[in-house]
């Protein structure tokens, strides 16, 4: 799935951008990550209550292969394929992720700029 086709699907979101995730690309609204697209399946960031959601749905949560193993990352599940072919529905749920994704960055500390530490002064 390519950067434009990504962008069409959200576009009632505006300015949509991608970047480059893991052999994936990162999905941002407001410079805010809510989904992932990862072989061409897209994923939306869910808790758990979006996850029963997208689960009662037929989605699936994202999952990859590391060192042998299948790992799940239950934050994020795939858009459920309806949804695909009906922009109202993708735009609902994609604005649930858009909220998770926004409420997790309030939860966030202010960033602070890294001080160095004082010089010390030789004592004579």
């Amino acid at each position: 799935m390519d950067e434009d086709t990504i962008a069409d699907l959200f576009s009632a979101f505006g300015d949509v951008r991608t970047r480059r995730l893991f052999g994936g690309r990162g999905v941002y609204a407001d410079g805010l990550m809510f989904a992932i697209e990862v072989g061409g399946t897209l994923y939306l960031k869910a808790d758990a209550d979006h996850a029963a959601l997208l689960e009662s749905r037929g989605s699936v949560p994202f999952s990859y292969l590391a060192k042998g193993a299948v790992r799940t990352m239950t934050g994020f599940w795939s858009v459920p394929e309806a949804a695909l072919d009906d922009g109202d529905d993708l735009a609902a749920l994609a604005r649930r992720s858009l909220a998770l994704a926004r409420a997790a960055a309030a939860r966030k500390p202010a960033k602070t700029a890294a001080t160095r530490p004082k010089k010390k002064t030789p004592r004579g």
